[in-house]
């Protein structure tokens, strides 16, 4: 079965089957919705039931089907996801509705389908689109041009400092970063990572080489690509190219 994705700044959100991955760690927040029998290893224990994993924990994940989500850590939900955690390792979820094994579709949504889950963890997930919920015009507008760029190549690291970013606002630094952090429900720096990773995703589907993909999305070369990947994701982005539509 081809797994299902969505994917936006600050969250990666996969349906799957047969997911099996070695051990590894990733900078992301993981959580774990199994629909069957499914075992997750960490610290050699057996894990059968939802699960939260921490930030830079090494585990193993062997799965039949279920839900798999990747949550940057200074996103709002990925800071409510840490003081769930305490300083934990993993978290073990109890008393959680069992899933069924229908395979969601890319256009079904996730905010509905993972709702029992999130209800259980009183927290919210909001897959919305990234604007729907924004009221500063100003930080419209800075997405706006950020949106327009990405998908030309123009991008480049310097262009997007956020000194410079909350001087073509006629806002001082530390204001532009409150400001959207608390518009956008995550930091700048790492919606601005996460963004130009799904450019350069965006661009190997559609054909461009890794260095090609690289350099459109910001980054100097594609090693360092694959490095960012794997620290955010846990995995190569070569093996990732297998859960994307072409």
């Amino acid at each position: 079965m081809r797994p299902t994705i969505w994917l936006k700044p600050g969250i990666l959100i996969i349906y799957g089957a047969s997911l099996d991955a070695d051990t590894h760690k990733h900078h992301a927040i993981q959580v774990v919705w199994p629909t069957d029998s499914s075992v997750c290893t960490i610290d050699n224990k057996d894990i059968k039931e939802p699960v939260i994993i921490n930030s830079d924990v090494k585990h193993q994940l062997k799965m039949q089907s279920g839900w798999i989500l990747l949550i940057e850590p200074k996103s709002d939900l990925g800071e409510g996801l840490s003081d769930l955690l305490a300083q934990k390792k993993a978290l073990e979820l109890e008393r959680v509705p069992q899933l069924n094994d229908e395979k969601p579709s890319p256009t079904d949504d996730p905010n509905v389908l993972l709702a029992p889950l999130f209800q259980k963890l009183s927290l919210e997930l909001d897959f919305a689109s990234t604007t729907s919920h924004i009221s500063d015009a100003r930080i419209l507008k800075l997405l706006e041009n950020l949106n327009g760029c990405l998908p030309n190549g123009c991008l480049k690291p310097t262009s997007w400092k956020a000194a410079e970013v909350a001087d073509s606002l006629h806002l001082s630094e530390s204001r532009f970063l409150h400001l959207f952090s608390e518009q956008m429900g995550i930091a700048w720096r790492p919606f601005l990572l996460w963004h130009r990773m799904i450019c350069a995703i965006n661009a190997i589907v559609k054909g461009a080489s890794a260095t090609e993909a690289a350099h459109q999305a910001g980054f100097s070369d594609s090693a360092h690509l694959s490095r960012t990947f794997r620290n955010l994701f846990g995995m190569s982005i070569r093996k990732s190219l297998a859960l994307f539509p072409k």
